[in-house]
């Protein structure tokens, strides 16, 4: 009863919040009281329990999260599963050679015994979800230390992951949400056996590269297909060839009719993260102080990797997955600068907060609130300096596997080093394979330049508080350049050789392992001020949401993404015209427009020559737009961040229309603040998938799989 009371405040809370279609990324539970009259009218014709039930089959049993960072949707009763290509990019280039170039030119497996099978790779079904708050706030009071209160709730999450996993059955995840407030449970179930059916070429599933990423118009053809394996029952299985193809509970129709605007459209999916409760100050720090420094201790590692990328075709395959994440991440970081800098967010946020000071400093809330805004600025104000440090010394560990050694194979290799005789039989193979997994994915020269000019930028721009023996530069580059010469990491014979029992270099005092044990220690270091206030601003972050709520002054009625399922629903939307894009309406884009953007032999804007031949005859079989043009992208109004690319798009009746794959600039801030005028998202047309796969790939067969909607 006391969940069910909790349960009915929650939705009343929601419902008292409501806000615009367009905005809002929403729980699957809620969607019949919050959502669905608003849905039905923008055009839904289906019911809240066909899209989620935990009694029968729905709309969400054909999503899934893509290898814990994306989102894909099975799309025929094979289990063929449709993402983004960007998201399928790591495993196509591990299963790439310079003489096998699947990245560079595309692959289709012609049957399934020609599908291909990365070293990694998941698939994970949302299966149920429930609201824990009552059990685990009942746990808590006012009166605990933050501490205290971190260990509780810790462990009662342990309890409830445990109570419902079923004997390991299901992955549950218990999730934080309003920032504390609330709490939920989520179960899910994992398939590990996912091979690579397809994907188009780099020149269509990245056309555009780094120029156009986040940018509109777009013209690029964003997806790759897998599929996913199970044992003879259905049940996920280690990769065997004995598995076969998932029958999935459903899969997505693929309706190729065509997108106009204003038609509806939702999108279900794993949003990753967002900040639109995050305060004023907050905002600051980012724009001013961790932001500025991600984006040149990214630009910094980008040329260093580029300088071996263009020069070595291996390098080039190795790096490309981490290249893309770093470059993604400096546009939209820079993005970010430059929007809530525009749109001076901030400020808009601290007049919202004044409001709210004013309202916690009234005698009934004075206890509770009235300190909650001086104790968050006090917070930022003392931690500025500190987070354009960490900025500049966590994308250096990201960018650099030497930097990070001691937790990748160094730790391994410590772990054999401590074991007895019988450990070490038993540890010896996995060793020699991550050593081998390491040595072949990793170039030494990249990583010594990557390593270097992060510290050297580091050491000029960070500072704050910098590592004991940081006294200069010089001396920083001659540490390391002897750190690089002597290091047995700097050598695969000298690993191998210590595997052996030949070497007896020990590993613990090993100069790369010490140095990057230095790195992260001082990152993780914090002082016992450092942690009060930390303390102190978590829990007035707490009740600062609370109190927003509460009082009804926040212009954000949702929670935060946090990797959990969501859906956000709105309309087939267009930008303002601006002479860029060929399209009659500015909302679509054709091949017309692709092939405009063609520069022969340019990274970003090359094309296959068999791509332009086929916009040249018109030969777009049954996929053209009745108007005469191949659609390429289209624009929607939903709301999303990373982690829903990958997304399916749909229409009324619960068909895919399209896949979802970007953002745009001119809403960069979209993680922190929704503009419901300009935010938009970027989709992949599905007649353009199909048009690639059938038309330019003469992979047929593989549409043939599908439930096609004409």
């Amino acid at each position: 009863m006391k969940n069910m009371k909790h349960t009915l405040l929650a939705i009343v809370l929601f419902v008292g919040f409501f806000v615009r279609a367009d905005e809002g990324m929403w729980f699957l539970m809620f969607i019949e009281r919050l959502n669905q009259r608003d849905m039905e009218k923008l055009g839904l014709q289906l019911t809240a329990e066909e899209i989620y039930s935990i009694n029968h089959s729905s709309l969400k049993d054909a999503v899934v999260q893509f290898n814990g960072g994306c989102t894909a949707e099975l799309i025929s009763s094979q289990g063929l599963v449709l993402t983004n290509h960007h998201c399928g990019y790591d495993a196509i280039a591990e299963l790439s050679t310079p003489a096998v170039d699947h990245l560079t030119n595309g692959y289709w497996a012609a049957t399934k015994a020609d599908e291909l099978k990365p070293k990694s790779l998941f698939v994970r079904f949302f299966v149920r979800m429930n609201d824990v708050s009552t059990r685990i706030l009942g746990k808590v009071n006012d009166q605990m230390t933050e501490a205290e209160r971190e260990k509780i709730i810790k462990d009662e999450i342990a309890l409830i992951e445990k109570e419902n996993s079923e004997g390991g059955k299901y992955v549950v995840n218990v999730r934080s949400f309003f920032q504390g407030n609330e709490y939920y449970y989520f179960v899910f179930q994992d398939y590990k056996d996912v091979r690579l059916v397809g994907t188009p070429p780099n020149s269509i599933g990245k056309f555009g590269g780094d120029t156009d990423n986040w940018e509109w118009p777009r013209h690029t053809g964003d997806f790759s297909m897998f599929r996913i394996y199970a044992d003879a029952n259905g049940n996920p299985a280690e990769y065997s060839t004995s598995n076969v193809p998932l029958t999935p509970k459903v899969h997505l129709k693929v309706n190729i009719q065509g997108v106009k605007e204003g038609d509806f459209a939702m999108i279900l999916g794993f949003p990753g993260r967002t900040n639109r409760w995050l305060p004023a100050s907050g905002i600051d720090q980012n724009v001013k102080y961790a932001y500025p420094a991600w984006v040149e201790a990214s630009k910094t590692a980008m040329d260093a990797m580029k300088n071996y990328m263009d020069t070595d075709d291996n390098v080039r395959l190795n790096y490309a997955s981490k290249y893309a994440r770093l470059a993604n991440y400096w546009k939209n970081r820079q993005g970010m600068i430059d929007a809530l800098s525009k749109f001076g967010t901030a400020k808009t946020k601290a007049e919202n907060e004044a409001a709210f000071d004013a309202w916690a400093n009234k005698r009934k809330n004075k206890k509770e609130y009235g300190n909650v805004v001086s104790t968050i600025n006090k917070y930022y104000a003392a931690t500025n300096e500190k987070s354009r440090h960490d900025n500049y010394l966590s994308i250096l560990l990201r960018s650099s596997e030497f930097a990070m050694i001691s937790r990748n194979l160094g730790a391994k290799m410590m772990e054999y080093e401590k074991a007895d005789a019988a450990k070490k039989k038993e540890l010896q193979a996995d060793l020699l394979a991550a050593v081998e997994e390491f040595y072949s994915t990793v170039s030494l020269p990249t990583e010594k330049d990557i390593l270097l000019n992060g510290l050297m930028l580091y050491m000029t721009k960070a500072g704050y508080k910098q590592p004991a023996g940081f006294e200069s530069p010089d001396a920083v580059a001659m540490r390391v350049t002897n750190m690089l010469s002597t290091s047995i990491f700097s050598f695969k014979e000298k690993v191998l050789s210590w595997i052996n029992g030949e070497t007896k270099n020990k590993i613990s005092t090993d100069p790369m392992m010490v140095f990057s044990q230095e790195l992260i220690a001082h990152i993780n270091a914090n002082t016992p001020e450092m942690i009060q206030l930390q303390a102190d601003y978590m829990q007035a972050y707490r009740k600062l949401v609370k109190g927003m709520r509460e009082s009804g002054l926040s212009p954000v009625k949702y929670p935060d993404a946090n990797s959990t399922m969501r859906l956000t629903y709105g309309t087939v939307s267009a930008l303002p015209a601006d002479g860029r894009n060929d399209a009659k309406v500015n909302y679509y884009t054709t091949l017309e427009g692709t092939i405009k953007k063609y520069k022969p032999k340019d990274e970003e804007f090359d094309l296959p020559q068999q791509l332009i031949e086929l916009n040249n005859t018109k030969d777009f079989g049954e996929y053209g737009d009745k108007a005469g043009h191949m659609p390429v992208n289209f624009l929607t109004n939903n709301d999303i961040t990373g982690g829903n690319s990958g997304s399916p798009v749909l229409n009324g009746k619960g068909e895919l229309i399209g896949l979802a794959f970007d953002g745009n600039i001119e809403a960069m801030a979209g993680d922190v603040i929704f503009d419901s005028n300009l935010q938009k998202t970027i989709n992949v047309d599905i007649r353009y998938v199909l048009f690639i796969i059938d038309k330019f790939s003469g992979a047929k067969h593989i549409v043939d799989e599908m439930t096609i909607i004409r």
